[in-house]
Order: structure tokens, then C-alpha cells, then sequence
């Protein structure tokens, strides 16, 4: 499915999570600036994809891209042993694989005993999201370590000519991940480093209590949420979308552009009931508030 026709199934599809970023004291004075700041997850994330780091697909188009580099502990130094590390991105004709037993394009690896990863794979491109947007060739990353919230990001190529028209790298929190491409033997080469940052999550058991279907009071529209890794996620067509939880039954997109937003509270009454508002805005001012019970 091309990436322009599933969007428009998605709504607030195209979402972001925290950023996470650090400057460390050595002891001395504070040094570094390691900053790893996370993108939108998009709606074509898929679980599970085969633990692999070789994405290439022979006989189809596209040069050949090495994305190499390290996960670090908070500390922004020292590697993180065995971390994992999944990464999606389009073909070369603009399409995610959502449900092919392939996976194409799609892969998981864990780093070496130094926090270090490689993947090989073929160039992705632009493509066409509707009403003149075209998104710019990129990344779709996930970092996972027990200990730290999950990173989800996007990583950009430099010289690509839509980088300056995009609401996702126009700003300065993706100046980092758009990324300078080398060429050696005949195989584009980048870098990317990820820095991780401590969890804020709810226990299993309050998320059991939480997670179900819920039907909007007004339209009856069914929202499915699930749990994975002890995050919470809402269900759509390909796989979910996560949330990221901030206290107090609370949880949201964090990372979106300045004035949208969308977040969700959990009211959890004496009587087991539980209830769901859902405050959206779109960066026009106006919030839209919709209720929900769980069914």
C-alpha cells in the first residue's frame, strides 16, 4: 500500500514520541551534547520483523545504503550490550511492505557488546502524501533497552531538496538526524548514534486495567487499545500507534509541533468502571475534547 492512500485512513496518524537528550558532567565541567531527538512514528510500524541487519532485495532498484553506529546509556558514553534496534522505510516505487510474510525492507538487530549495530539496505525515496506534501527519503527507527523509554525517530539524508519544506526537518530538533552521505567502493555510508533515556511507565497491572475497547458517547466510533512492552498502544490498520504515559493517568504524543497535541486520561472509578477523554488539537487553536467508556 502506497503511503499517501493509508494515510488518509489515520487521522492523527502521523504522530510523535518524547525527546530524549543529555549533557553529563565528567566531573570536572559538563561536556557533550548528545542529544537524540525522536521523529513521527508514522502508522506503518509492524512488530516482530526478522532479526536481520541485511535489508537489500536483489534485483530491485536502489543503491546500496550502510547505516552504521552505537546506543549508549544515559550517561551519553558507555555502549548498551544487546540493545535492539528495528528499522522500516518505503521501496524504491514508494511502498511499505504492511503485511507481506517478507518484510521487505523491514529488519531488527541487536548491538554488539560495545552498543554497536549495522544494517545494509537499498536507498529509500521521496514520495507523495497528497495535497503537494512530498515527504523526504528516509528512516523509520525504533531503539529499544530494558531500563529506558523507547525511542522512536527518523533519520533524513542531506542535499534531498524536500528537507526544507517539511514540517518534520524544518525545525531544530531534527538538525541532528539529517545526515551526511558518504560513498566508499560504490556504498553510500551514514552514521547514527542513539543516546537512551529512563522510562516512565505504568506497572502491568495498572495498564491490564486500562487497556480494552472504548466507544466515543457521541459518534459510537470503537478506539482498541493493547499494551506492548509495557506501553500503551492503539490499534489501527497496520499494527498501532504508542502512547507515552506522563503521570496520573495520563498519556500522550509527545514531540508534535508546537500548539497539536493529543492526549488521553483514564478515569478508573470505585465501581471498576473505566472511562476515556481524548483532547486533541490540530495547531489551529481549537481543541476538540471527545468522550469515551470502555465497552
Amino acid at each position: 500500500m502506497k503511503r499517501r492512500d493509508f494515510t488518509k485512513l489515520t487521522g492523527l496518524g502521523i504522530i510523535a514520541i518524547s525527546t530524549t537528550g543529555f549533557i553529563s558532567f565528567n566531573g570536572e565541567n559538563y561536556v557533550g551534547d548528545c542529544e537524540t531527538t525522536s521523529d513521527i512514528l508514522g502508522p506503518f510500524y509492524r512488530p516482530e520483523s526478522p532479526v536481520r541487519n541485511n535489508l537489500v532485495i536483489k534485483g530491485q532498484p536502489g543503491e546500496i545504503i550502510e547505516l552504521s553506529g552505537t546506543v549508549r546509556h544515559k550517561d551519553c558514553a558507555t555502549g548498551y550490550s544487546n540493545a535492539k534496534v528495528e528499522l522500516w522505510h518505503c521501496s524504491n516505487d514508494e511502498v511499505y511492505d504492511n503485511d507481506s510474510e517478507e518484510f521487505k525492507y523491514r529488519g531488527t538487530t541487536y548491538c554488539d557488546e560495545n552498543g554497536h549495530y549495522k544494517f545494509t539496505t537499498q536507498m529509500p525515496v521521496p514520495y507523495d502524501v497528497g495535497g503537494g506534501e512530498v515527504r523526504p527519503a528516509h528512516f523509520h527507527m525504533m531503539f529499544s533497552a530494558p531500563g529506558y523509554q523507547s525511542l522512536i525517530t527518523q533519520i533524513y539524508f542531506e542535499g534531498d531538496p524536500f528537507i526544507t519544506k517539511d514540517p518534520s526537518t524544518i525545525g531544530s530538533r531534527a538538525k541532528h538526524r539529517i545526515l551526511k552521505l558518504d560513498k566508499e567502493d560504490g556504498v553510500l555510508k551514514i552514521v547514527f548514534d542513539c543516546n537512551m533515556n529512563d522510562q516512565l511507565k505504568l506497572s502491568i497491572e495498572a495498564l491490564d486495567r486500562i487497556i480494552g475497547s472504548y466507544r466515543e458517547i457521541d459518534s459510537g466510533e470503537i478506539s482498541e487499545f493493547f499494551s506492548k512492552d509495557g506501553d500503551l498502544w492503539i490499534k489501527n490498520e497496520v499494527f498501532g500507534e504508542v502512547f507515552t504515559y506522563v503521570g496520573k493517568n495520563d498519556f500522550e504524543y509527545a514531540g508534535l509541533p508546537d500548539g497539536m497535541y493529543e492526549k488521553l486520561h483514564f478515569d478508573l472509578k470505585k465501581d471498576g468502571k473505566v472511562s476515556l477523554i481524548k483532547s486533541t488539537s490540530y495547531g489551529n487553536g481549537v481543541e476538540k475534547v471527545r468522550n469515551f467508556e470502555r465497552i
